[in-house]
């Protein structure tokens, strides 16, 4: 007897079909609904190998306004081909990109499950168990009691924090709140939370807290507010020039000379331990110009790694 489908089957196969959708029109740029019918009909989510039909393509586009805020406009003075309207926005918001572009990817492996062995993926700390929790709190305003314990402590603690905002870097998640208790604002990384507690308690969100503004003059998750923002020349060599090229470093940075055997780019930024370890991780193809301070912290890291080997 085949299995009757429960009303929470019948809406997870109608978000993959929303963004199955969503992220057919993305990637195109412009399609025309006969194409969109032609590729709908070659996808593993058509189980019964129908059409779409145009009512239904319609009821989806609605949808997908409704839920995500993006609308399908379409061109009737280019053959009635459908888009998305004010593509240039939805690309300036990180969050909803991130989120469509994780969805999207998540249609993919599920469309090619016999390739399961062919995606790799990196391993990420379980600590993303608490995102949820901590989010929700963030969305109400409600003060979270956490149980933390740092890498070099072997006791964990329990105490309340304010949760401002949350920030992914180099395979964690982390937790940007303020600690009543030190009265200052400090990072926790959430794979070294224990246990996660919503309280009652509500927190004023500061009105003049950014988190891109927060973390603008650093280069990771380190905010050390007793470094100063300074010009930092790095000066890269081979092919690493493309990596940084492609993937920056830091928002702020910029070309200022470039020859066939190197480029030197230039950054506004806080030299701070997770800078320092960067440029080290790239070895002997970046070289640091300036500041000065800079290159003889880089020369006698470099000298005591030296030697350790001799």
């Amino acid at each position: 007897m085949e299995k009757r489908k429960t009303s929470k089957d019948t809406t997870a196969y109608l978000f993959k079909r929303y963004i199955w959708l969503l992220d057919l029109i993305y990637n195109s740029k412009k399609i025309s609904f006969e194409d969109i019918n032609r590729r709908w009909q070659n996808s593993s989510l058509n189980y019964s190998c129908e059409e779409l039909p145009l009512r239904t393509f319609h009821n989806h586009r609605l949808a997908i306004s409704e839920m995500f805020d993006i609308d399908i406009a379409c061109d009737r003075k280019d053959g009635n081909k459908y888009f998305i309207e004010y593509e240039e926005d939805l690309n300036k918001e990180k969050i909803r990109t991130w989120l469509l572009n994780s969805l999207s990817v998540n249609n993919i492996i599920n469309e090619s499950h016999r390739l399961k062995d062919r995606i790799l993926f990196e391993n990420i700390p379980s600590g993303q168990m608490f995102l949820t929790p901590i989010i929700e709190a963030m969305r109400e305003n409600h003060a979270i009691n956490i149980t933390y314990q740092k890498f070099e402590h072997n006791k964990a603690y329990t105490f309340e924090i304010y949760p401002y905002c949350v920030k992914i870097f180099k395979q964690r998640w982390y937790v940007v709140a303020f600690n009543p208790y030190k009265n200052d604002i400090l990072i926790y990384s959430l794979d070294r939370i224990k246990a996660v507690e919503t309280t009652s308690n509500n927190f004023e969100m500061p009105k003049d807290f950014d988190g891109q503004e927060y973390f603008n003059d650093s280069f990771g998750i380190i905010v050390d507010n007793n470094l100063k923002t300074e010009e930092v020349l790095l000066k890269v060599y081979d092919e690493n020039v493309k990596y940084i090229e492609t993937l920056p470093l830091h928002h702020s940075q910029m070309e200022v000379e470039k020859d066939i055997d190197y480029t030197i780019f230039s950054y506004k930024i806080k030299s701070t331990y997770d800078f320092i370890k960067e440029i080290l991780s790239h070895g002997r193809f970046i070289e640091v110009l300036a500041p000065d301070s800079l290159r003889k912290e880089i020369k006698d890291i470099l000298k005591q790694e030296y030697e350790r080997y001799i």
